[in-house]
């Protein structure tokens, strides 16, 4: 047999190394059995990623709980409209974590305008950071089905950040190719949302701000009945894959965390953390439509996105590469002020000087 030149030899060798390591990952990689043998439903997980999710999920220090009692915040302090009946030890408390979680560097000036006195709504981040607050109670409070009772506080999304790491904008309409009926589908612009695939770069608009339905292409090859064509189109197919694969890289976890893998679609068959993740989806939406949009005349062009809206939530925003966020740290329940709904008098919401 003839000898194999060097280049080919070369290549050979890569070749089968790339085979033995499984294409994807290198070894070691831990798996786990997470339903029926002979189903495929097998959790990957690589030890090297370990120490990063970690450390990109470390609980801080609790500021020291006060001793209850004591008058209401506002009847101290002046325009305290989301946390007014908690008591002024409780809200001096929670308003000093919320400077740790958000704004450690700048410190209150980041909310408040030196000079001015804290009641005043010079700053625009004063008023996006009552509207968050106010989000933070929804989830706590409406959105059990998913945080469970873990629940949520400020620093779960921001880390120390005035922004946090993991938001999403809408990117601007594809403008048609040439040679092309239509436009390219946002597709091939190596976005870190979906993986680095070549998937649909925006495939968290037609559901988590949108109300889409999540569905692959249609299981029959003809209309089903009662309908005139198959609504399940290869679109649609591929903005649901975006979306799983923005969930999966979001959670760290891989699709049969959620799917058997015998039957994608089946509830039947799948884990109780899909019911899970149901939720979650929808919730990610209401707190785009009902908390983010409504801001975006507040925020200044320097905090929006290249098509003008604002920045939005997605699994990631929360999850930041664990299954749950902060590996599960119940940090919610040592503040009280989070845990309750506040109304606030629906008003027009004012666009605030920069600052």
């Amino acid at each position: 047999m003839k000898a194999l030149s060097r280049p080919a030899a070369l290549f050979v060798a890569l070749l089968g190394t790339t085979v033995v390591s499984g294409c994807w990952e290198r070894p070691p990689v831990d798996t786990y059995q997470r339903g029926f043998r002979g189903t495929g439903m097998v959790e990957l997980n690589n030890p090297r990623d370990v120490p990063k999710q970690l450390a990109a999920n470390a609980v801080p220090d609790v500021t020291p709980a006060v001793t209850d009692g004591g008058p209401p915040a506002s009847s101290i302090y002046k325009n305290v409209q989301v946390l007014g009946g908690v008591s002024v030890g409780e809200f001096t408390r929670t308003m000093v974590s919320i400077t740790n979680w958000v704004a450690p560097k700048e410190g209150c000036n980041y909310c408040h305008k030196a000079g001015e006195g804290f009641e005043a709504d010079t700053l625009y981040t004063k008023i996006v950071s009552r509207k968050m607050l106010q989000m933070t109670q929804a989830i706590n409070v409406d959105n059990k089905a998913h945080v469970g009772i873990t629940g949520v506080t400020c620093y779960t999304c921001h880390r120390g950040e005035n922004i946090p790491s993991n938001v999403w904008f809408t990117p601007p309409t594809a403008k048609t190719a040439s040679r092309m009926v239509g436009g390219d589908g946002l597709q091939n612009k190596v976005a870190k949302d979906v993986g680095l695939s070549s998937l649909p770069a925006d495939g968290l608009t037609p559901f988590l701000s949108q109300s889409l339905e999540i569905r692959t292409a249609g299981s029959t090859a003809l209309p089903m009945r009662g309908e005139t064509r198959n609504l399940q189109t290869t679109k649609q197919t591929e903005w649901t894959y975006a979306l799983m694969v923005h969930m999966s890289e979001g959670l760290g976890v891989n699709c049969t965390y959620c799917h058997n893998t015998r039957s994608f679609s089946s509830w039947e068959t799948s884990t109780p953390q899909r019911v899970t993740a149901w939720h979650g989806i929808r919730m990610a939406r209401n707190l785009n439509n009902e908390y983010m949009e409504p801001l975006t005349p507040v925020f200044p062009a320097s905090r929006k996105g290249a098509g003008g809206d604002v920045a939005k939530v997605n699994c990631a925003t929360c999850h930041a590469g664990a299954y749950k966020p902060l590996f599960g740290a119940q940090m919610a329940k040592d503040f009280p002020a989070l845990l309750s709904k506040t109304d606030v008098p629906a008003t027009p919401l004012k666009v605030a000087s920069k600052r």
